[in-house]
């Protein structure tokens, strides 16, 4: 049977009249060689993509999500003092001190679980609106305290960019 039939273990494990509908296909002289060539084209094809790195956001595409979304009260430089931050309740953060607050490393789990909505606070217990809801359609990995964690992708890319602007 060959490297192919191995490849197939998930459809021989199905049983039946599948697995014997394989075990026909592999043990036919032409059909054989059609079959088990159609497979390898195929698993290569998935392979190539599967190792296709994704196109990362970068801190410019965090940037303009900042623009477009956070300056009216963080301010254009993220310290806190945007148009609308005086009149808010909760003066907003400067964003420039978060990893000083945090003992010198920039905290990618806590900002990512804030600005996509914090599960510990209720929505009316913030200010700031919750980013993630309609973002988890565009998904890219990002390593989170060692760990890839599925991320939406404009909030990948702010993270990037509050990080560059650390103090």
């Amino acid at each position: 049977m060959g490297v192919f039939a191995g490849n197939l273990m998930w459809i021989m494990a199905a049983g039946g009249a599948a697995r014997e509908t394989v075990r026909e296909l592999l043990n036919e002289g032409p059909m054989r060689s059609f079959f088990s060539i159609t497979v390898s084209l195929a698993l290569v094809a998935a392979g190539l993509v599967a190792c296709t790195d994704p196109v990362m956001p970068d801190r410019t595409d965090g940037a303009a999500f900042f623009a477009d979304n956070c300056v009216a009260c963080h301010g254009a430089r993220g310290r806190g003092n945007g148009a609308f931050a005086d009149g808010l309740q909760a003066r907003p953060a400067d964003l420039t001190t978060l990893s000083r607050r945090n003992g010198g490393t920039f905290p990618s789990a806590r900002a990512l679980s804030y600005i996509y909505g914090d599960p510990e606070r209720s929505h009316l217990a913030r200010v700031m609106p919750e980013f993630g809801g309609a973002m988890v359609q565009d998904l890219v990995p990002v390593e989170i305290d060692g760990v890839l964690t599925p991320t939406p992708r404009v909030l990948a890319g702010l993270l990037a960019y509050l990080e560059s602007i650390q103090e």
